[in-house]
């Protein structure tokens, strides 16, 4: 069936070009508009999408051939099936709620034509990734994200902290796309394409092959990943990407950037469940993620660099359900997850906003009051994130722990229950520092300078649409809301699934909430009744308090041993090597020719008396010279 899957993606560029020239030439708030528009056009047209496509083919639709040379042709095509949807369906319609809420966030700022210019364009670079039907077409959207989250995360670019946040994470993403393309290579080497359909029929075929092509594959592939979906060691960029404004972090946090890694992992399915080794190495890095990620964030007090930390976090869950072979389960709570963590960033902009741009928790208090909207949606998303029933995070994490409990792999099987209990700890810690951000952001007394209100409508209500999906969200998707099991059938058109489980009774549902529920609780009663007990905990903590309050030092550690070394070589190439051995030779030659010009230069005076003097003086030398011989 014939559907223009370009429109997807045609929307949000066209809508990127008129809002910065329409902004920046008629109408300045028009461009926020414009941008919303073009958003939501393309949020319709992937409805649309959606009910057009069959149960068994998906949509396909080929504008051009790109790349013709011996036996690589690729075409520029777009292919729209199970899994190009879910992941379309959250871009455009997280996309369209984050647009329409930065119309009033960004309202004042005076570059806010060029603000919804890389917005849309990040959209379009995000759907050019999902769409893609083959591997170069989605690195083009792949490089694209990259390049928007940096003029984005920079945006604020005057200041020079947020200049250098854009820098981290482009240069930070380059080393994962590195490995990407490394992979991209490998697998043409080995199977002669890069379309997805054709790869997947072709490792189908060569499923005998040793399985050392498909290890080395699959880790070029999560090198990748590592670096756009912010796992160790390549996370550091993300918690600095909060230099740019709110809406940008919600963008790059629920909707784009950081689930790019996770969808390369589900779109390429069928190479990792013949790379064992390597979904081994997945969980290893997954877990250290999800947990060094959690611990880190219980001692922040940026209300920003809180949620930063929790997305890296729940990025490692995502890549542990993905490392257990439940891919269908990691983009899950990629959908759950974009609910709550979207709602939650754009809460703590609506608090930013309505605290006159204050970011510090311990600057706030009480706000419960004054910003009750704010309050009521960033509360529901905090017990979703935390994994209690019937909220949407308790749906998509009950399935990792399942999944993971089941997990096969001959590398990992006999260490189960020891992941188990590390992801519950993490689940735990996840709880209670989100609960945390809730007591000392909204409740006690306001500690802050200014005179805090709540936000405007157009922003109040992307928040409740989006805490109104982090409530319900997970029942639809699971059951029984939306019919049995109902992503993990759709999914089940487009990879394996597994068999459906039959949901549990509401009481074992809430009993399995224990973990959310115990972490919930124990950040309301060491925030309220027992306040002084988190200091003192702290202080007594000693160097494990340090370490946490330092953030593991990585950037430190990256600063000793990757970043000085690469300068001081700098240097060293740029001193030694360029100016005194390349410059020099450069010079030495240009001065060499010079010496030699000016001694050529001496006896060109300009006067016939001196030439007939030299030529008197060479016929004697020469006649005398003749006479000698």
């Amino acid at each position: 069936m014939a559907y223009n899957l370009s429109l997807i993606a045609l929307f949000p560029l066209i809508g990127s070009m008129l809002a910065y020239v329409v902004g920046n030439r008629v109408h300045k708030p028009a461009a926020g508009w414009i941008a919303t528009g073009a958003c939501v056009l393309s949020f319709l047209w992937v409805v649309g999408a959606v009910l057009a496509l069959p149960e068994s083919t998906p949509l396909e639709q080929t504008l051009f051939t790109w790349i013709k040379s011996g036996t690589l042709t690729v075409d520029f095509t777009f292919r729209f099936d199970q899994l190009t949807a879910v992941m379309s369906l959250v871009v455009t319609g997280i996309g369209s709620l984050i647009h329409l809420y930065s119309t009033g966030y960004m309202a004042e700022d005076e570059s806010s034509p060029r603000f919804f210019a890389y917005l849309n364009l990040f959209m379009f670079s995000m759907l050019l990734l999902v769409l893609g039907g083959n591997l170069l077409v989605m690195f083009v959207g792949w490089e694209g994200v990259g390049l928007c989250s940096y003029l984005l995360i920079g945006f604020w670019f005057k200041n020079s902290a947020y200049a250098a946040a854009g820098r981290k994470a482009f240069v930070v993403n380059r080393i994962g796309d590195a490995g990407f393309l490394l992979a991209i290579f490998l697998l043409f080497q080995f199977f002669g394409t890069i379309d997805f359909v054709e790869l997947a029929a072709s490792i189908a075929g060569h499923s005998g092959l040793v399985v050392v092509p498909f290890t080395l594959i699959a880790l070029c592939l999560f090198v990748g990943a590592t670096g756009k979906s912010a796992q160790i060691p390549l996370f550091v960029w993300l918690p600095d990407a909060m230099a740019g404004p709110t809406p940008v972090s919600a963008l790059i946090h629920a909707a784009t950037m950081v689930t790019a890694g996770v969808y390369l992992l589900a779109r390429m399915h069928y190479v990792f469940l013949l790379a064992p080794l390597a979904l081994a190495v997945v969980t290893i890095i997954a877990v250290l993620t999800a947990f060094i990620a959690a611990t880190t964030a219980l001692t922040q007090y940026d209300i920003k660099k809180v949620l930063a930390y929790s997305t890296v976090s729940q990025l490692g869950f995502m890549f542990l359900a993905a490392s257990a072979g439940a891919f269908w389960v990691a983009i899950f709570h990629v959908v759950t997850h974009a609910f709550f963590k979207a709602c939650l960033f754009l809460g703590a902009g609506s608090v930013i906003h309505g605290c006159h741009h204050e970011q510090d928790m311990r600057e706030m208090g009480g706000l419960c009051k004054k910003m009750p909207v704010t309050f009521i949606t960033y509360l529901v998303s905090t017990i979703a994130i935390a994994g209690i029933f019937p909220f949407a995070g308790y749906h998509s994490k009950h399935a990792i722990l399942n999944a993971l409990g089941g997990n096969a792999n001959p590398y990992i099987a006999t260490y189960n229950t020891l992941l188990v209990g590390t992801v519950t700890v993490t689940a735990f810690i996840t709880a209670f520092y989100m609960m945390r951000s809730v007591m000392m952001t909204f409740f006690g007394e306001y500690r802050g300078h200014a005179h805090p209100h709540e936000s405007p409508l157009v922003m109040t209500v992307p928040l409740m649409v989006l805490s109104v999906l982090a409530l319900f969200g997970g029942l639809y998707l699971a059951g029984p809301l939306g019919g049995h099991a109902l992503l993990q059938n759709y999914l089940g058109a487009v990879m394996p699934v597994g068999a459906v489980h039959e949901h549990e009774s509401i009481i074992a549902s809430i009993l399995h909430s224990w973990v959310g529920i115990a972490g919930v609780g124990l950040a309301v009663l060491l925030y309220t009744k027992l306040a002084v007990i988190p200091g003192m905990i702290l202080r007594a903590s000693g160097a494990l308090g340090r370490l946490l309050q330092g953030k593991y030092y990585f950037d430190e550690v990256y600063q000793v041993c990757v970043v000085l070394p690469l300068e001081r070589l700098a240097v060293l190439l740029w001193k030694d090597i360029d100016q005194s051995v390349i410059d020099g030779a450069v010079n030495g030659t240009a001065a060499v020719v010079d010496v030699h010009g000016e001694v050529a230069r001496f006896p060109q005076s300009g006067r016939i008396t001196h030439y007939a003097l030299y030529m008197f003086l060479a016929t004697v030398l020469l006649i005398t010279f003749c006479f000698l011989l």
